[in-house]
């Protein structure tokens, strides 16, 4: 309530400057701001464009993502033998999910420096408002003097803030909590690579080629305080006492070829020695399958013995994802194809990630993913579109397993935009999974022979 008290202070404060300074404060006149309706699908990194600069003004925006779920969840564990009674994954009704929100705050200051807010209002794991992140974009040195680099800056954009950080082209592709219109699905991808850390990323994009430098103090959650190394063991030989810096790099080509037929192909680096924060679940809004692959309370052979039901979806809001654990240092190469030729779309993701259990070792694993979507759009303005999605992970879980599990996702989707802010889009999804134990620990491993499938509705609105 009182985070409410303060937007709604901020709203009325932002208003009435419009109105106290309407001669120098617009609401609206923003440049080289990706648009947030249809237009925004298929825009990636940054944006030039040729808004002129009229004093200070103010933006506003919204997005609102609502879902109905009928979806189901099965594995192969049967006749489990005592202590073991009553096991059971959680049967799913087919009902509404909890409606997810965002909202945009932001202003252009100066000709070509703008600054930006992004809040979750409503969200899987967080039910309470909370900020995201926020970030202020520099296309323009005219702040130092007119026309200051003005032949660099032409092709240049710096970011400066605690952002969603560029790392590969997918997330321009996923739905963030309740802005899900750039995605023609419902989920994202199963390792799904998306983190906000505090940073600095700095483009140069001339003649088609598209390029990235960026760094980020690697942490999640910003404090001050003393980092103290924790008990050496066995399994943890070598605590850290730092947080190194963590290196993006995006290098590739985009080109509008002619009319009918756009071409992209990009490389991606994030490469991290030591790490307070987990690129693959850092996504504090959780994921679009609620509840699937959880289990109703059970009497388990442990100690306790009593083992409750995990549906909780703040709790445990990553269902349906794969984390590949990494703990503290990673290296990630992200490799995108983009072909558009006409209302025909082509979108793939080569991933290969790899990284140590645990602090203190050189010791790495490698977990592979691979994604490819075709889509195709048509109508007037593209207003529908049908798509269908193939999506595998494949690694091991621990440096010491024999075995590798995989995770696969079959997805189609239809989408209709009754306007160019209004989406409408049903989905069929399937995802299996393979080469998982039957137990975890002495308890049955819910992901044993695992699998859900079912149909998904969802009704996106954004301005």
């Amino acid at each position: 309530m009182r985070t409410f008290i303060k937007l709604s202070a901020l709203i009325a404060a932002l208003s009435f400057t419009g109105v106290s300074q309407a001669q120098s404060t617009t609401f609206g006149q923003m440049q080289n701001m990706i648009p947030r309706d249809q237009r925004a699908i298929n825009q990636f990194d940054v944006k030039k464009d040729s808004v002129e600069f009229k004093g200070i003004s103010v933006d506003l925006g919204a997005a609102f993502a609502l879902q109905y779920q009928a979806v189901n969840s099965f594995n192969d564990h049967e006749n489990l033998q005592a202590p073991i009674t009553g096991y059971r994954l959680n049967n799913l009704e087919n009902n509404f999910n909890l409606p997810m929100a965002n909202m945009t705050i932001g202003a252009q200051l100066f000709d070509g420096v703008r600054v930006n807010l992004d809040l979750y209002l409503a969200a899987r794991h967080h039910n309470e408002t909370w900020v995201k992140g926020g970030y202020l974009q520099i296309d323009k040195l005219d702040f130092v003097k007119k026309d200051f680099m003005a032949d660099f800056m032409k092709y240049t954009t710096i970011k400066i803030g605690q952002m969603e950080n560029n790392y590969g082209d997918a997330h321009f592709r996923r739905s963030d909590n309740g802005n899900a219109l750039v995605n023609p699905f419902i989920g994202n991808n199963v390792m799904d690579a998306f983190i906000t850390e505090m940073g600095v990323e700095v483009y140069y994009n001339r003649s088609g080629f598209v390029s990235m430098i960026g760094v980020t103090n690697s942490k999640l959650n910003q404090n001050v305080k003393e980092i103290v190394p924790g008990a050496v063991t066995p399994t943890t030989p070598d605590q850290n006492n730092t947080v190194s810096p963590t290196i993006l790099a995006k290098f590739g080509y985009d080109k509008q070829i002619n009319t009918d037929l756009r071409i992209r192909v990009t490389g991606s680096l994030y490469h991290v020695a030591n790490s307070s924060g987990n690129l693959y679940s850092s996504d504090r809004a959780g994921s679009r399958f609620y509840g699937v692959m959880s289990h109703a309370a059970y009497t388990g052979a442990g100690t306790p013995a009593a083992v409750a039901d995990n549906f909780d979806p703040t709790a445990n809001y990553t269902t349906g994802r794969f984390n590949p654990g990494f703990g503290n240092w990673a290296t990630s190469y992200m490799f995108n194809p983009f072909l558009k030729f006409k209302g025909f779309e082509f979108f793939g993701t080569v991933e290969l990630a790899s990284g140590g259990d645990f602090k203190g070792t050189d010791n790495k694993r490698t977990v592979n993913q691979y994604a490819g979507d075709v889509v195709y759009r048509f109508g007037t303005n593209e207003k529908y579109y049908l798509g269908a999605k193939y999506n595998t992970v494949t690694g091991k879980l621990r440096n010491s397993d024999v075995d590798k599990v995989a995770v696969n996702r079959v997805e189609a989707s239809a989408g209709w935009f009754m306007t160019k802010n209004v989406l409408a889009k049903l989905a069929y999804v399937q995802q299996n999974y393979q080469g998982y134990s039957q137990f975890t620990g002495v308890n049955p491993n819910d992901l044993y022979g695992g699998k859900f499938n079912g149909l998904m509705f969802e009704a996106v609105i954004t301005f």
